[in-house]
């Protein structure tokens, strides 16, 4: 059975994300290392790091991920991309730092250019932000998520994250996220087990399915093909209980962790109940 988390806060210190992994029952984490609407952070500290990894050690290894500021827009022109140059590569050292292996990045918003002069630069800059890292010796795989194609964004269909990791000069570091919101949103519909079967084969003809290494399991408030980025909690929005059943079902994926994104109070209720409702459907 996949791993089933969700996206924690850190306030009050990043350990402290762990704590309300357990509170949920869930089995991987997905977290922001710094404040995500800001661009200039804090650097982490000795004792942050520390109590990060013991917290850590303490839950068995679970997987963590990494989920990048939604500021950064590497598809930006050159007058803009060196300050999301810099700070895709200040998230890539604060993993680094912590030992998380995965790091979660929107491939970025043309702005009008058009997708083919805008997937080299996306590239170039991701590229680049490796290079400065240092990471190209590790293990921190950046993975690319998928999008509901909302304005001008990229990653929307699956050929564009193939041809994004095909001009990458370093696409064994590289992988992808599928958000399940973001690909109904931009057309996909694997409500029934032949539109599963068609989502899966578009996947593996243009992306492959040993590159998806995170899943982001999401219901949407919009229907299919709306292009609006839009979650829901599980089986209350337009995919519905069954289309979640398939991605639980697919031994393919049963490696990997899945993570929710979607909306919650401070006591974490709607985890719990969501998390419940997946460990149902994966039964």
């Amino acid at each position: 059975m996949p791993l089933l988390g969700a996206h924690q806060s850190i306030a009050g210190g990043l350990h402290l994300a762990f704590d309300r992994t357990f509170a949920v029952g869930g089995e991987a984490l997905q977290i922001f290392t710094a404040n995500q609407r800001q661009w200039q952070t804090a650097p982490l500290q000795p004792e942050a790091i520390r109590r990060f990894k013991e917290r850590w050690a303490q839950t068995g290894g679970m997987p963590v991920a990494s989920h990048a500021s939604y500021l950064i827009n590497l598809a930006s022109g050159p007058d803009k991309a060196e300050q999301s140059v810099a700070a895709f590569a200040a998230e890539m050292r604060r993993c680094l730092k912590l030992g998380i292996g995965l790091v979660v990045i929107h491939p970025g918003s043309h702005g009008g250019a058009g997708v083919e002069a805008t997937v080299a630069r996306v590239a170039h800059h991701l590229d680049l932000a490796l290079e400065r890292t240092g990471a190209l010796d590790t293990d921190l795989k950046v993975l690319l998520e998928t999008t509901a194609g909302q304005g001008t964004s990229l990653g929307s269909c699956f050929e564009e994250l193939g041809w994004l990791l095909a001009v990458s000069r370093y696409p064994e570091r590289l992988g992808v996220c599928v958000d399940t919101c973001h690909i109904f949103a931009a057309g996909y519909d694997f409500r029934t087990a032949a539109g599963y079967a068609r989502t899966m084969a578009q996947l593996e003809l243009h992306v492959g399915l040993h590159r998806i290494h995170l899943l982001h399991l999401n219901d949407s408030k919009k229907e299919c093909a709306s292009r609006v980025d839009r979650h829901e909690h599980i089986g209350q929005g337009c995919i519905g209980r069954e289309g979640f059943g398939y991605f639980l079902g697919d031994p393919r994926l049963a490696h990997l962790p899945m993570v929710l994104e979607t909306d919650k109070g401070d006591d974490l209720a709607e985890d719990v109940e969501n998390l419940r409702l997946l460990r149902t459907l994966a039964a």
